[in-house]
């Protein structure tokens, strides 16, 4: 292999991003669009994949009658991403979530099934794929991929989990979308902390909710 090639592997291996989101979840959808940025200013690989924070919490009693009505309700998104992927591809997952965080954040659809039925019709997906919000035929795929997010960093965390050139974390917990040349330097500190294999978190309480524009 030559020098140059060498370089370039390298450099390809050292910006890659592997995340894993929920479409309901606020939180992850910011940090989705801080990745889009950082995409732009540091040419990153990205790869997507689908955690449920309804599997994360299904065998908790400890929560509120909103927030377990919300869980059933969450269900519908995560199984329609995962039949589709298993269904017409890696290819449409991102496309997919990016229909549904639009209308369920962006434009607060707060009827899944309605925002699913928009997405699916944007991104050119059979309509039908709905018929899985209800169905559990890929709740297998569903549960593996989850795992594999959450195996990284502990079940008690959320969503989204992040991995930086392989070192996953819980975040980067973000209320602002970074643009530019802001979200690359963003970039640059989670890289560098997680080379550090001794570094755990960082945290502080927050003051205020996600803002998506």
């Amino acid at each position: 292999m030559s020098e140059t090639a060498r370089l370039s592997e390298e450099t390809q291996k050292a910006n890659k991003a592997d995340f894993w989101f929920d479409p309901i979840c606020p939180f992850a959808w910011v940090t989705s669009r801080w990745i889009g940025e950082v995409e732009k200013v540091r040419g990153i690989q990205v790869d997507w994949h689908v955690m449920s924070l309804s599997v994360l919490n299904e065998n908790k009693e400890d929560l509120s009658d909103f927030y377990k009505s919300l869980m059933q309700r969450g269900w519908a998104p995560v199984r329609v991403v995962i039949a589709a992927q298993q269904l017409h591809g890696e290819a449409v997952v991102k496309p997919l979530y990016d229909a549904l965080g639009k209308r369920i954040h962006n434009e607060g659809v707060s009827d899944y099934l309605e925002a699913i039925k928009g997405a699916l019709a944007e991104v050119g997906l059979p309509a039908e794929l709905i018929d899985y919000a209800e169905k559990d035929d890929y709740d297998e795929q569903l549960r593996a991929s989850h795992e594999a997010g959450i195996s990284q960093v502990g079940q008690e965390v959320g969503t989204p989990v992040v991995s930086f050139n392989g070192t996953a974390f819980f975040g980067p917990v973000l209320t602002r979308i970074p643009r530019g040349e802001e979200a690359g330097r963003i970039w640059d500190a989670a890289v560098t902390l997680g080379e550090f294999p001794y570094f755990f978190e960082l945290k502080r309480t927050r003051t205020e909710s996600p803002q998506f524009d």
